[in-house]
């Protein structure tokens, strides 16, 4: 502890001393032992920066290894191809699909019904109503030009959208600026099929739209079905199927395909066929293995550059922790493996082995990858999912080892013991700075008042030789 100092110059000058400078430099020197403390708070604070951010990296390359082990993960996923894209094409293959090749032929498309008017003047003032069902389903009217829509094609068109129907009317533009209504069915296929009611189907309430402005060419403004509603006919491996939509996806379990033309019969009539083939994504699959690769490499760098000393010759926040020793043994006993007596039963069959380097990291052969995924798929997805091997025995050790929400893995216990330190630290901090405030008031006070009295000898003084002088008739400044 350093020594304090009072200047305050003859004693009896009445300078006094400076109170605040002086309790300063107590309070410095009683804050000195707080300095260790601090210094190992320090220390702490920047290995659990450390550790967190290996415990980011470990748990990067566990999503890594979870997107491997996962059932419906990147293993799952499939691609298909379409033999003719000009007939049907694919649109996804989901994790359920099966790979293998499949035969469709397409006899006909699926058609949306639809109904239309005779073209009038946008302007024309209309009468009446249209009645109309979808399918099988009840008869429904709509009237023109009541209180709430103008007696005009375009006001009964918002009418039939906003009441909710089963068919979207929109108003079409011809090129002499005549419009027509146009009824399109909400319902796919042959069961959408629009029927107008007239005379015959529905005398007891037929359509009785009318044109008051110009002379209708036919009744009820000609509001007619224009299309059918039909439902796609095909065959998947010579089974016949339909599907009211052109979008078909419950056909092939897990497959989604489009149909886009019925294609060339062959002489016989026989419809034209696709071959639709399903197969590993194994694309994917070689791009996760690669970045799992990637981030494995990356916590084996962290590892060996905190066991050494940075630019300046400081060693790094966990040099000489036992952490890291742990950490390095337990990811390459794991990546080092052989399990079971399958062809894929290790990392090296997958191409994956030790780099040249001494620092734990491996490389990915993907030519050798590609050709395993190839011929052995089925034991590349055992290697990663299978109870026993590589993949759930990897993941268990990550475990062992991240900073998991269990806060039973190595990095988890690591930064749980430094927060105990920290805390016990900060604590003692805490406490050395309460006695230190404390001491601060009774010092301020102890040394105010003796810097009054101080202050005040020269009067004391003078007070002394007024009394003296007043007894004895001796005047001290007279020099005798």
């Amino acid at each position: 502890m350093g020594a304090v100092g009072l200047n305050f110059g003859s004693a009896t000058s009445g300078q006094g001393f400076d109170v605040t400078s002086t309790v300063n430099q107590i309070v410095t020197n009683l804050q000195a032992v707080e300095s260790p403390w601090k210094s190992q708070l320090t220390s702490l604070q920047s290995k659990d920066a450390a550790l967190s951010s290996l415990g980011s990296q470990i748990s990067a390359l566990s999503t890594d290894l979870q997107n491997l082990t996962d059932f419906s993960g990147t293993l799952a996923y499939k691609v298909g191809s379409s033999s003719n894209t000009s007939i049907l094409t694919l649109s996804s293959a989901s994790a359920i699909a099966v790979a293998g090749t499949h035969t469709i032929a397409v006899q006909n498309l699926a058609q949306t019904s639809s109904a239309a008017s005779d073209p009038i003047g946008a302007a024309d003032v209309l009468t009446g109503s249209i009645t109309f069902r979808v399918g099988s389903g009840a008869w429904q009217t709509v009237n023109v030009g009541d209180s709430s829509t103008a007696a005009t094609l375009s006001g009964l068109s918002a009418a039939v959208n906003s009441a909710g129907l089963d068919v979207a009317a929109s108003v079409l533009t011809n090129a002499d600026d005549t419009v027509r209504l146009s009824l399109v069915s909400r319902v796919a296929g042959f069961s959408g099929k629009i029927t107008i009611a007239d005379s015959t189907n529905n005398s007891e309430n037929p359509t009785t739209l009318a044109d008051s402005t110009a002379p209708d060419q036919r009744a009820g403004l000609g509001l007619t079905t224009i299309q059918t509603g039909i439902d796609a006919k095909f065959t998947v491996d010579g089974v016949n199927l339909t599907s009211a939509s052109n979008t078909v996806s419950n056909a092939i379990p897990g497959v989604t395909f489009q149909l886009l033309s019925a294609g060339k019969a062959t002489a016989d009539s026989t419809p034209e066929t696709v071959q639709v083939v399903i197969d590993n994504d194994t694309s994917n699959i070689e791009s996760a293995i690669s970045t799992f690769v990637s981030d494995y490499n990356a916590v084996m760098k962290t590892i060996t550059a905190q066991e050494a000393t940075d630019s300046s010759g400081n060693p790094q926040p966990l040099y000489s922790s036992s952490i890291l020793a742990q950490l390095q043994q337990g990811l390459l006993s794991a990546m080092s493996s052989v399990f079971g007596t399958n062809t894929v039963n290790s990392l090296i069959v997958l191409g994956i082995t030790a780099s040249a380097t001494s620092d734990g990291t491996i490389t990915l052969d993907a030519d050798k990858l590609g050709d395993i995924l190839n011929s052995n798929f089925d034991q590349v997805v055992s290697f990663f999912q299978d109870s026993g091997s590589f993949g759930p025995a990897f993941a268990k050790t990550l475990h062992s080892l991240g900073n998991n929400s269990g806060a039973h893995g190595a990095i988890s216990l690591a930064l749980s013991e430094d927060r105990r330190q920290e805390k016990m630290l900060n604590d003692n901090i805490s406490k050395q700075e309460e006695l230190i405030a404390t001491q601060k008031i009774h010092l301020t006070a102890e040394l105010s008042l003796a810097n009054q009295i101080l202050q005040s000898i020269p009067q004391m003084i003078q007070q002394v030789d007024e009394m003296y002088s007043a007894i004895t008739g001796y005047h001290s400044s007279n020099n005798g």
